[in-house]
């Protein structure tokens, strides 16, 4: 049985984030072989206390400090690594792969998955995303096998030969019949617009509060996230929400967020950056009516060209909008097959094999 040591994570469970829901499912769904999960201590929550059989826990010390953090954690995690050798190491996204020229100098295999790159999020000043753009080129070298969510970007980046396609996943979903969670914040069941996702510049959610504030029939927009590192974005977005129409659910999980996608009138994904956003493959599991900005993460999916609008467009969200609330609300069928949790964690397992091969 492999060992798989896994840095470049905050962790799961109970952990917001991308990455974190990604390492979650791609995990939980591995067979035969031994997780060894670097988490930050910084982020853990009651949640996180549920174990896997498979899966075994490393809590180390970080702090919340943007662009520190995940340099400390990960440098405490490979020092680690290379007293406690596993077969494999997997390190996710290009930030922490600044440590592959280490674990490689040390002869340990790197699994790198390319989640989305970073020095493109408005968050980053210009030192810290020269820096990211030294770490792609450290982590694309050093690496044995690279992993692309995203084929747009896999295709920017090269197509190297040790690199592949393997998007994220989704698992089958239930839609909820209760309320409760929608009583409780006072979101009427059948009537908001949904979004989901951390509080952060590059999600842009700033264009769907100015678009709700534009449009007399849109009645509620329910934004279910939180800050990373300050509330800085929140408070800006509660400022531009100037008719109140804007309801804040913060970190939103389990049976919650089910009723939020099965009661929701249409989904909304405004973002400038995305990957791959595994959002947008729970609101197409869901049934929802979908918008979503046209960037190359949200093109991965083969949705109608109705279903796009311009980025960082509020016109053109708007008209976006509009057609979609003029369109009767029927529960929508999406091809989701190519998505199975199941199938992509055997193609990452190959990867594995391959990079110790």
């Amino acid at each position: 049985m492999k060992t798989i040591a896994v840095i470049g994570t905050r962790g799961f469970p109970g952990i917001q984030g991308g990455v974190e829901a990604h390492s979650y499912h791609l995990y939980t769904h591995m067979d035969n072989v031994h997780v060894r999960l670097y988490r930050r201590r910084a982020y853990l929550t009651e949640q996180s206390a549920q174990t896997f059989p498979n899966i075994d826990y490393i809590d180390l010390p970080s702090t919340r400090v943007k662009g520190f953090e995940a340099v400390w954690h990960t440098l405490l995690s490979v020092l680690h690594i290379m007293f406690h050798r596993p077969d494999v190491v997997h390190i996710h996204n290009i930030g922490p792969g600044m440590f592959a020229p280490m674990l490689h100098l040390v002869g340990l295999p790197v699994v790198l998955t390319y989640h989305s790159p970073n020095y493109e999020h408005d968050k980053w000043s210009a030192p810290a995303r020269w820096l990211l753009r030294q770490c792609e080129k450290c982590s694309l070298r050093y690496s044995n096998r690279v992993i692309f969510v995203n084929k747009y970007q896999m295709e920017k980046c090269g197509a190297l030969d040790k690199s592949v396609f393997i998007p994220n996943g989704i698992d089958d979903v239930t839609r909820s019949d209760s309320t409760t969670f929608l009583a409780r914040h006072g979101i009427h069941k059948g009537e908001y617009l949904l979004a989901v996702g951390r509080l952060t510049p590059e999600k842009g959610l700033e264009y769907l509060v100015e678009a709700a504030n534009r449009l007399p029939q849109v009645q509620q927009v329910v934004i279910a996230g939180a800050s990373d590192h300050d509330n800085a974005y929140r408070e800006s977005l509660e400022r531009l929400d100037v008719n109140k129409k804007v309801i804040f659910t913060g970190f939103t999980t389990g049976e919650d967020l089910r009723q939020l996608y099965s009661h929701a009138r249409c989904f909304v994904l405004p973002s400038v950056n995305e990957g791959f956003p595994m959002v947008l493959l729970e609101a197409m599991a869901y049934g929802l009516p979908i918008l979503c900005s046209d960037i190359p993460g949200t093109r991965q999916v083969d949705l109608p060209e109705q279903d796009y609008f311009t980025v960082k467009d509020v016109d053109s969200l708007c008209d976006a909008i509009t057609r979609s609330l003029n369109t009767p609300n029927n529960v929508q069928r999406y091809d989701l097959r190519q998505y199975d949790w199941q199938s992509i964690a055997r193609q990452v397992q190959q990867q594995y094999s391959a990079a110790i091969g």
